[in-house]
């Protein structure tokens, strides 16, 4: 009797845990962090999904403008089914697609899709940063989702950071109150928050914390080459994919110095004439304040906390970043051909004329580079490839050439042109430049059409996210060149490298192979970077070489 008692407490405190006894089954949809149990969700594809996990607590009140604190444990079992909070920010890309219940200052949660069984399987991981300028986006968006990803092998994980004045402005008394004497870089300091908590819980979920691919686009992009180089999370990487976006470039970050000005200029035009007064406004004030403002821009400082102070260029060379395999590219469309031109005639003397504004004394050193302009054709093809290559092409080829040199690891280039297949909007609609729809009959009516690859373009392609995107009416070329592209960017997860398949090779950018880079567009191949010259060309102006 009391062996069949027992029997029965065994069973009932399996049902209050949602665990399945019979037939030897597990309870897949729960995990236990080092916070506590959360319970997510089994997808039609078998791929088991959390969302929104607190990977620090939430910064409000007095811990605004505070580096990320520890998660507080919870007991019983915590629902991870539904997304978080996006953090505080305008809607400048128009509508990205947020999947969470609003915007928020409680925001620093992350998502987990997995397709392992168990704690052993050690796959590898992927954390996402999403794009957005620092001042837009979220995790939850439809084209950065993990579980394409997972079915590929990889516990693919997004994040949500703060951004914009919540998540960058620094400011004296900030760095006064901050143990490491340092302001500003909040948001990336979330992101190596959750990659901590990525150390210390992914194995739960199937993954190999020694096998961590960080990757982003744009805004994200220019994080993962924040968190390569960081002293910080240097050591919690074990490779990188970074696309459109470099904090290398022609010019460092601000000085703490310069960063912490700014931010006692936005105090002032707030208002507050304290820390505890600004941190006591209302969220929605300051954000809105950011709108009204030119200085209103944050973005990384060079604290020597997060980021070392002086030339990234020199400390990369010196081999203080990180050692790790890099998978990195830019579109051929970073910037439309009117950017360039501005107010300048689409002919060959309107562009003749650009060039001469923007290099002055180097524009017939620039000009001679590139292939010559007689029809508008050319000229539009040109300015589009010169917005391009500078400063995204080059700043990402600045990188590179800095981590293939000093790292003795791999690098693997790209270069993607494919065009977005026709826009599905409204007519008063068209599409944000960090993804998104912009509505605006205006801004619609003046647009052109692209003649390349535009900013963020290649994202649900290397994601094997198409599908998620109803607003471009994709063909199967775009499936075709989706699966492609998936399967390089799994690979170069699984191994460091993006080979090991039957898709074509695609050799590491070094000498010995020429510098060939991937070029994605319908059909797919390795080639000269025709780019390099001109890389080297800018790197030399803007150096004075």
């Amino acid at each position: 009797m009391k062996r069949f008692a027992g029997v029965i407490v065994v069973c009932a405190l399996a049902v209050v845990l949602g665990i399945t006894v019979l037939h030897g089954a597990t309870p897949p949809e729960q995990i236990k962090t080092v916070n506590g149990v959360i319970e997510g969700a089994t997808l039609p594809s078998g791929i088991r999904v959390f969302r929104g996990i607190p990977f620090a607590a939430p910064p409000v009140g007095d811990l605004r403008w505070k580096a990320p604190q520890p998660v507080k444990n919870w007991t019983g079992v915590r629902s991870a089914t539904q997304f978080g909070q996006n953090c505080m920010q305008r809607p400048i890309y128009g509508n990205m697609g947020f999947r969470g219940p609003g915007m928020g200052e409680d925001c620093l949660y992350l998502n987990v899709w997995t397709g392992a069984k168990s704690a052993s399987e050690k796959r590898p991981v992927l954390v996402y940063f999403f794009g957005g300028g620092l001042m837009a986006g979220d995790g939850s968006e439809p084209r950065y989702d993990g579980e394409s990803m997972a079915q590929k092998g990889i516990v693919s994980v997004t994040i949500s950071y703060r951004l914009t004045v919540f998540g960058f402005m620094a400011h004296p008394e900030l760095t006064e109150e901050a143990p490491y004497h340092a302001s500003g870089n909040y948001g990336f300091l979330d992101q190596n928050a959750a990659l901590k908590w990525v150390q210390a819980n992914i194995a739960a979920f199937g993954g190999d914390p020694n096998r961590v691919t960080v990757a982003g686009q744009s805004a994200g992009s220019r994080s993962t080459s924040i968190q390569l180089i960081s002293p910080l999370s240097k050591n919690l990487l074990a490779g990188a994919i970074l696309e459109s976006g470099s904090v290398v470039s022609a010019n460092d970050p601000p000085t703490l110095a310069q960063a912490e000005k700014q931010g006692l200029q936005f105090m002032a035009a707030a208002g507050a004439s304290s820390l505890k007064e600004l941190r006591a406004m209302p969220a929605d004030k300051l954000l809105a304040l950011t709108a009204q403002r030119e200085d209103s821009r944050f973005g990384p400082v060079a604290d020597n906390y997060v980021l070392p102070t002086g030339s990234l260029v020199d400390y990369i060379a010196a081999g203080k970043a990180a050692h790790v395999p890099i998978l990195e590219g830019a579109n051929s469309q970073e910037q439309s051909y009117l950017t360039v031109l501005g107010d300048n005639p689409v002919t060959p003397e309107g562009f003749a004329a650009t060039v001469k504004k923007l290099y002055g004394p180097d524009a017939d050193r620039v000009l001679a580079a590139y292939p010559p302009v007689q029809t508008t054709d050319q000229v539009m093809d040109t300015a589009m490839m010169m917005g391009s290559e500078n400063p995204m092409g080059y700043n990402m080829w600045l990188l590179g050439e800095g981590f293939r040199k000093a790292s003795g690891k791999p690098v693997y280039r790209y270069l993607y042109s494919r065009p977005r297949k026709r826009f599905l909007g409204a007519a008063n609609q068209l599409p944000g430049q960090a993804g998104g729809v912009v509505t605006d009959a205006t801004a619609a009516a003046k647009r052109p059409p692209d003649r390349g690859a535009a900013h963020s373009a290649e994202i649900e392609y290397a994601l094997g996210n198409l599908a998620t995107n109803t607003r471009f009416a994709w063909e199967p070329a775009d499936y075709k060149l989706s699966a492609l592209m998936e399967e390089y960017f799994a690979n170069f997860i699984k191994t460091g490298d993006p080979n090991g398949s039957s898709a074509p090779k695609w050799p590491a950018y070094t000498p010995g192979d020429n510098f060939q880079i991937m070029h994605f567009d319908v059909d797919s191949s390795a080639g000269p970077d025709a780019g390099r010259p001109r890389y080297i060309m800018f790197d030399q102006i803007n150096h004075k070489k």
